[in-house]
């Protein structure tokens, strides 16, 4: 895949390991996640950018990165793929990493196999993005149970929906961007 991965976690363990997992799938570039700005220089050679993160014990710990990802200026950031390889899944697990805007979530065990189909859900496919005062992430309202229904928009109020598709030549394109407000 022409496109590079940022591994976040610890330079031993969990995040060694998928350090080696990412060097064995395939992406052209694979380094531990520094910064934004090193990301940034590395998309003009590579303008997708996966964002992987290594299981921890707080999942919640990962907020501020995925913060700071997530509410970056550049579109080529904000819309990355964003995705936590877990030890093993909770349902909180799940719940927070879905409000914290991560884009899939993988648990142990996983096959090289498995992770690459799982990957490639992220390119070439439109997503639909929500941002609203308290969220910035991938549509996700079916996967959370918090007592809103189907009809719901994100629980009223003003949200915008944005449309993007990924692709490993080109990067990230926004194909559409409504402001709505609801009742």
């Amino acid at each position: 895949m022409n496109a590079s991965a940022f591994v976040i976690g610890p330079p031993e363990g969990a995040g060694a390991t998928l350090l080696d997992l990412a060097r064995s799938l395939g992406f052209v570039r694979v380094e531990r996640y520094q910064s934004l700005g090193r990301v940034e220089r590395q998309s003009a050679e590579t303008p997708l950018a996966f964002f992987l993160c290594a299981a921890v014990s707080d999942v919640m710990s990962l907020k501020p990165v995925a913060d700071t990802i997530r509410y970056a200026p550049s579109i080529k950031m904000r819309f990355s793929p964003l995705i936590y390889f877990a030890h093993s899944l909770s349902r909180e697990c799940i719940k927070s990493c879905i409000r914290m805007g991560f884009d899939d979530v993988i648990a142990l065990p996983y096959s090289a196999g498995n992770i690459v189909d799982r990957l490639d859900r992220q390119v070439g496919k439109v997503h639909t993005y929500y941002e609203t005062a308290t969220y910035f992430g991938p549509d996700r309202r079916n996967r959370i149970d918090d007592g809103r229904t189907s009809q719901s928009d994100h629980g009223g109020g003003e949200y915008r929906r944005i449309e993007i598709i990924r692709d490993p030549v080109t990067g990230i394109d926004v194909l559409r961007d409504d402001y709505e407000f609801v009742i």
